[in-house]
């Protein structure tokens, strides 16, 4: 039995240097993973309907409204550019803010969690299998502007078929950012900071709406750190033509995201839910 399970029958959480860390359980992701899909039939309706109109919106009213004065930005008709940005934006939004507020929710005040850490499952196989989830959710929605924008001329291409498995690798890390944002803060109300320092600049400076080069130079250096940027380029070079190693630096980028925000979320909310 792991760690947190420990902790719940005994009282007394187990030395650290006997921990499972890295000793991930398939049984136990799976565990967490089929209780969120079954969970998820009692509100996929609502879910599924701001996860694909809000983006669809944003492509709508930036694609038309602002494509009516600019013709083409970066050598792409405007449409064409935002449709393909804006998947990432869909990425973000069906990743990082289920995450915050159900991670919130569930151990605050459903106490899901301390059912589940009864059971033979520890805080790394939680966090997993719920960014998992959540990363399948996201390379889903994430689809939806694109195909918005094919029925508004995009023109397909066979790479595209890669773009549902670059949104799940990004909405792996924003799912697993969410995550970590709930285990550190103490109060829902708190999520407005994030959401208004974190979350909006990220997405208005991933190069979805207009591209980087034309922004000040300490701005573009920002931009190419930013996760939602690479999730960007990696959709519109499916879409429009592929660039060799940059796009491996950016799929890189992107996994190294994950990686680090993987830990991260597992670390504080095993101080939320152990200590």
């Amino acid at each position: 039995m792991g760690r947190a399970a420990d902790v719940i029958a005994t009282g007394l959480p187990r030395p650290r240097g006997r921990g499972r860390i890295g000793r991930l359980e398939a049984s136990a992701i799976r565990g967490v993973l089929v209780r969120e899909i079954t969970n998820f039939g009692s509100y996929w309706r609502a879910t599924s309907f701001s996860s694909t109109v809000e983006p669809a919106i944003y492509l709508l009213a930036f694609g038309f409204g602002f494509g009516s004065l600019v013709s083409q930005v970066a050598g792409y008709d405007y449409v064409d550019f935002v449709g393909t940005g804006v998947v990432a934006t869909a990425v973000l939004f069906a990743s990082v803010f289920p995450a915050m507020f159900g991670t919130f929710v569930k151990y605050s005040f459903q106490h899901t969690y301390d059912a589940i850490l009864a059971a033979p499952v520890d805080t790394e196989e939680i966090v997993t299998g719920e960014a998992l989830w959540m990363s399948i959710r996201a390379g889903t929605y994430g689809c939806v502007p694109l195909l918005v924008a094919m029925a508004f001329g995009l023109e397909p291409r066979i790479d595209m078929l890669v773009v549902p498995a670059i949104a799940f690798v990004s909405g792996f890390g924003w799912a697993c950012f969410g995550i970590m944002i709930a285990g550190l803060l103490n109060s829902i109300d708190n999520f407005n900071y994030v959401t208004s320092t974190v979350i909006t600049p990220t997405f208005l400076t991933a190069g979805t709406f207009f591209p980087l080069s034309g922004l000040p130079q300490w701005v573009q250096v920002l931009g190419n750190l930013n996760p939602l940027h690479h999730t960007v380029e990696l959709v519109r070079h499916a879409a429009f033509g592929w660039e060799g190693w940059a796009d491996v630096a950016h799929l890189g980028a992107l996994v190294l995201f994950g990686v680090v925000l993987w830990r991260l979320a597992i670390r504080a909310l095993e101080r939320k839910l152990i200590t």
